[in-house]
């Protein structure tokens, strides 16, 4: 498995918990009144925020540990490969299909706006969808890895 691999798997992984934290802490929030009455805007920031960290973690610490192992020769650099054409386009191939997700639920959003709905759905409709497009696009990044590009 390669680096860039692994770093898809703990992308996915990560969408997925902070996801399901989300919906959960949400859901504990609803007590069977109105959806307009529903503090979800903080636990939506907290998730975004994470989700952004996680983003920039999985980035920074895949460029920094290549550049440890190239300064302290430990390890081998077998274990980091090197950005090549191949991982840019599995890179590009996974983001756009992720981005097709994305952009189903932007309109999905906008249809409800269209339809008047609470803007709890609307956000929760954007967020949902963002967040299948992250799965779909670390999904679609591992899949071209494993089957090839």
């Amino acid at each position: 498995m390669t680096f860039r691999e692994k770093m898809a798997w703990v992308s996915a992984l990560v969408s997925v918990v902070v996801g399901a934290v989300y919906f959960s802490v949400v859901a504990g929030r609803s007590d069977g009144g109105p959806v307009s009455e529903i503090a979800y805007q903080w636990p939506m920031i907290i998730a975004v925020i994470a989700t952004i960290v996680r983003s920039i973690l999985v980035h920074r610490y895949g460029h920094a540990t290549a550049i440890r192992v190239e300064i302290t020769g430990e390890g081998s650099t077998k274990d980091i490969d090197r950005e090549d054409e191949r991982d840019v386009g599995i890179d590009r191939r996974g983001e756009l299909i992720g981005y097709y997700v994305s952009s189903v639920g932007v309109l999905a959003a906008l249809v409800l706006a269209m339809l008047r709905q609470d803007q709890f759905w609307i956000a929760n409709a954007l967020y949902l969808f963002l967040l299948i497009g992250s799965v779909v696009s670390a999904a679609a990044k591992i899949v071209l890895y494993r089957r090839g590009f």
